[in-house]
């Protein structure tokens, strides 16, 4: 078995917002023919449209981590700061391919890719309209870093819960640049957002690398 630990992040409550893993999550992967299960992904969910490229900083648990990312519509790179700990070593990079219904673990020392299916915690959170929107009240003008930002509260319900998040909008080029959870357990922010054409060889398995499937195992599994 193989035993990775992401530093990634997650909602208040599974299930309202499409984000990326859960920080310090431990995923069981063991070598699987089975299919990858389909993940239902609204236009929303999918993401943003327009390539781009950005700094990413989450915060979860009393903990931040940092990476850039590279956006191409149904897909994404993310490089990480100092890497994803894996008992086979540190994963440098998490692609994320929607279109594929994967998200490949690149173990540049090992010339390793290990995919494993798509879950909705895969799907980081890019779209300006949030799924399951409700309500959504303008503060006011902010900044997040040195952007100028449009600050608002939105509501989301989903299955009769409501939670309430800030998002900081850049108006002008309606991106996405800042999402947090009213109650602040955690947070994702977009720096230095460059709207450029990014390469398509970003999203595929380097050249070189033997791929390994695995499968996903909930905690208490096996």
């Amino acid at each position: 078995m193989i035993g990775i630990v992401p530093r990634t992040i997650q909602a208040g409550r599974r299930g309202l917002l499409p984000v990326f893993p859960c920080l310090f999550s431990v995923l069981l992967f063991g070598l699987s023919d089975e299919p990858a299960y389909a993940v239902e992904l609204s236009g929303l969910q999918a993401g943003h449209s327009r390539d781009f490229s950005a700094s990413l900083t989450w915060h979860a648990g009393g903990k931040t981590s940092r990476a850039q990312l590279f956006a191409k519509g149904d897909r994404y790179r993310i490089e990480h700061r100092g890497g994803i700990k894996t008992n086979l070593g540190y994963a440098t990079v998490t692609i994320v391919r929607l279109d594929q219904q994967c998200v490949w673990y690149v173990l540049s020392q090992r010339r390793l890719v290990v995919e494993v299916p798509l879950i909705l915690d895969d799907v980081l959170p890019l779209s300006v309209t949030l799924e399951g929107e409700a309500l959504r009240r303008k503060i006011g003008d902010a900044l997040v870093g040195d952007q100028e930002a449009v600050l608002y509260e939105v509501a989301v319900e989903h299955h009769d819960r409501r939670e309430m998040y800030y998002e900081w909008v850049d108006e002008p080029r309606q991106l996405l640049l800042k999402l947090m959870s009213q109650n602040r357990d955690w947070s994702v922010e977009y720096d230095r957002v460059i709207l450029s054409r990014q390469p398509e060889y970003f999203f595929e398995i380097p050249l070189g690398y033997r791929k390994v499937q695995a499968a996903r195992k909930q905690a208490g599994e096996g």
